[in-house]
This record gives C-alpha cells, sequence and structure tokens, in this order.
C-alpha cells in the first residue's frame, strides 16, 4: 500500500437539501438537514484511504463535539490521526445548499483550521514518509508553503487543489508537481475560461494540471507531452459536494501505485462518479471494490 499525506482542513458539513437554492432576500422551505463530516483535506484523505492507501492526515479540530466526531470518522475510515491537532474553540463548519440538480453553494467558516499556519515537530518527518502529499486551500497559505516546501525537500510529489479559487504565490507552484483546479479555479488562475487554454497557461507554472471538468472528465496537460482528454461515466447525480475531492485523493492513489496517467484519471473519474450518485461529501466516498467494477464497465 502506498503512504500518502494530506495537509488540509476539516470541516463538519451543515447540509440543507431545496428544490431550488433561495436567491439573495429570498426564503425557501428545505426537505432536510444533516451534519456530515468534511472539510476539503479531510475528504481528500478518506477518499484516498477508501480507494486503497495508508492515509495521514496534518490539521485541527476544535475542542467541541464537531472536533470529536470529526477525528472519529476519519479513523473509523482508515486515516492515522497522530498529527492532527485539538486545539481551544470551534471546529471548522462549511455550510452547504443542495439544490435537486445536484447543484451546491458553500460558505465555509475555518474555525480550527486557521489555526494551522505552520508545520509542527513531527510533521515534516511524516511529509517525508510519504509517497505524495495532498495540499488544498481552507488553512492558511503559511503552512501549504510550508509543506510544499517540505515536501520538495525530501523528493516527495505534491498535489495541489487550488480551492478556494484565490491568486496563488509563485513559491507556491515552484513547490507543486501536479495541480488539479476546476473549470472556475482554472480561470481565476490564468483569466481563460476555455479550460485547454488555461492549462496551457498553467504549465508555464507547474509541471503537470488535470483541469477537473465535472461530468465532461478531464483535461491533463504535461510539458512536452500531448494533452490527454478523458471522459466520465455518465451518471445522475444527486449531490456534486466532494466529488473533486473523491476525485483527487482516488487520482493519488492510482498515481503512486503507478498507473499511466490515462488510466489514473478515468480511475479517479469512476470514483467521482460513484460519488456523486450519493448524499454528502466523506459519507458519499466509494470504497476500492466498487471503483474497480465501476471503472470495468
Amino acid at each position: 500500500m502506498t503512504h500518502i499525506v494530506v495537509l488540509g482542513s476539516t470541516n463538519m458539513d451543515l447540509v440543507t437539501y431545496v428544490e431550488k437554492a433561495p436567491q439573495r432576500g429570498e426564503t425557501v422551505t428545505g426537505r432536510e438537514f444533516r451534519t456530515i463530516p468534511g472539510g476539503k483535506g479531510a475528504n481528500q484523505a478518506i477518499a484516498a484511504a477508501r480507494a486503497g492507501a495508508t492515509v495521514s492526515m496534518i490539521g485541527a479540530v476544535g475542542n467541541d463535539a464537531f472536533g470529536t466526531r470529526l477525528r472519529s470518522t476519519l479513523e473509523h475510515s482508515g486515516v492515522d490521526t497522530d498529527l492532527l491537532r485539538t486545539v481551544e474553540g470551534p471546529s471548522g463548519t462549511a455550510h452547504i445548499v443542495v439544490d435537486d440538480k445536484g447543484g451546491n453553494s458553500i460558505v465555509v467558516i475555518p474555525g480550527a483550521n486557521g489555526t494551522v499556519d505552520h508545520l509542527v515537530p513531527g510533521d515534516d518527518a511524516l511529509i517525508a514518509s510519504a509517497d505524495a502529499l495532498l495540499l488544498q486551500l481552507e488553512i492558511p497559505l503559511a503552512a501549504v508553503l510550508a509543506g510544499a516546501r517540505a515536501a520538495r525537500a525530501h523528493g516527495i510529489r505534491t498535489i495541489l487543489t487550488p480551492a478556494p479559487a484565490q491568486p496563488l504565490p509563485p513559491e507556491l507552484l515552484a513547490a507543486t508537481d501536479l495541480l488539479v483546479p476546476n473549470e472556475h479555479e482554472a480561470t481565476v488562475l490564468t483569466g481563460r475560461t476555455d479550460p485547454a487554454a488555461a492549462a496551457t497557461a498553467l504549465l508555464d507554472q507547474v509541471p503537470e494540471v488535470v483541469v477537473t471538468l465535472g461530468s465532461e472528465g478531464s483535461l491533463y496537460a504535461a510539458r512536452g507531452a500531448e494533452p490527454l482528454a478523458v471522459p466520465a461515466p455518465q451518471v445522475t447525480a444527486v449531490d456534486t459536494t466532494g466529488a473533486g475531492d473523491t476525485f483527487v485523493g482516488a487520482l493519488a492513489v492510482a498515481l503512486t501505485e503507478g498507473r499511466p496517467m490515462w488510466s489514473a484519471l478515468a480511475w479517479a473519474g469512476a470514483a467521482a462518479a460513484l460519488s456523486v450518485q450519493r448524499p454528502g461529501a466523506s459519507a458519499s466516498m466509494p470504497c476500492r471494490p466498487e471503483i474497480e467494477a465501476q471503472f470495468a464497465s
């Protein structure tokens, strides 16, 4: 089994299901409310663990009931939490509205995640032991950059999901091996709305890019290589929350196991397609046998 380390966020997702999301100033009646463990870091960790890797999580939860449940969920999913800190105050939360078409809108409140602004003793050694480091942007950029630099110093592959979308410092991109934005994030980073053009532009800053395209699949570009367009399985989406994190977690497993890029992207796409057919983020993520079956179909 390969070893993946995730440096990132843990949030409790507070999810409301509605027929149609409210417009500004509008009140609508929802039909269901759920609290579901999430956060981009925790989601990617759980996705990778369920896809078959040994996974360790670096981050923070609060000393509240949400923090207890977040840690427990990670552990029950097979994620090592020895370096997941517990800090005074509330855990991070994400307030999510999901409509009947499976679309979502999200407000994230960092909580404990905001305290993860540097590496602490043990983090560097854990990163050095990994086959890949997964990073996102729901913790302070200082910690993301510190993690990327540590991985680069130890020769560990770094996979960065640039979400929430924001301009990135050149030094972070210089320490990134594979960048995985969605279409919106790729546009924010480059100013280009065409995914292929955005991917090409990003190769000036990173050696490899995967732009995720939702139901259209994914687009891969690398310096000195022909681009790859990989379609996604056609399924009916129930809830797209966490689909991108499912894709990244599964992709990291496939790549660290040595799959060729086309196969790795198709395998990750199969995992994401399974996740969107179920409600929730971490709760929707498939296990390896399910991914293999979907990939083979």
